[in-house]
């Protein structure tokens, strides 16, 4: 297979020794064709420089557009209400607590990260004695919220939750209901707004 220079110096001398004539009255005047080397380099020169127009252009567009990077942690970007954050366990408007102790969030749970303890009570109705998920298990996964019948267990807005120890990562019913008494406002408006698509 011949190179590219190869193929112009054969077809060089084939090009200069057959001049085009034209066949118009006038014979003295004769016009050499374009060769389709030169046809096909004006075409890619044209096309790149094009090419190169507009990505300049699309490079201004992006310079002069508003900045999407934020300012954080003294700038929040919005979140959706589908956002899973910290778990937390909801009480009624009345205070009490929502978790009627299915154990179905448990038993969804796929990383085995929840932990329920229950007794039953005097009206027959069981309540919750031990409630604990482990949050360095949990894979964020929202079975235990999809799965609760009552929206006892949700995942909060809340995603700044570090700590220095193993341990407080640990969380128990005091601290999961903690966090529904802290977060209650954004989880009620957050479930009110998927309401539908439940």
């Amino acid at each position: 297979m011949l190179t590219r220079a190869a193929r112009g110096a054969v077809r060089a001398p084939l090009m200069r020794s057959a001049q085009c004539v034209s066949f118009s009255s006038d014979s003295n005047s004769s016009v050499e064709k374009p060769s389709v080397h030169d046809v096909v380099e004006k075409a890619a020169n044209l096309f790149f420089l094009g090419e190169i127009a507009r990505a300049t252009w699309l490079a201004w567009e992006i310079h002069t557009q508003k900045k999407s990077t934020i300012n954080y942690p003294f700038e929040k970007g919005p979140l959706s209400p589908r956002f899973r954050g910290e778990h937390a366990l909801r009480r009624y408007p009345s205070g009490e607590e929502r978790c009627i102790s299915c154990k179905l969030c448990e038993a969804i749970c796929p990383a085995q990260a929840i932990t329920i303890d229950a007794e039953p009570r005097e009206d027959g109705s069981r309540r919750t004695t031990r409630y604990d998920i482990d949050m360095t298990k949990c894979i964020y996964c929202g079975f235990c919220q999809e799965a609760c019948p009552v929206d006892a267990i949700v995942e909060g807005p809340n995603f700044e939750f570090s700590t220095e120890t193993h341990e407080e990562l640990l969380y128990d019913k005091a601290k999961l209901l903690a966090n529904g008494d802290k977060w209650e406002f954004e989880i009620a408006h957050n479930l009110s707004v998927e309401q539908l698509y439940r």
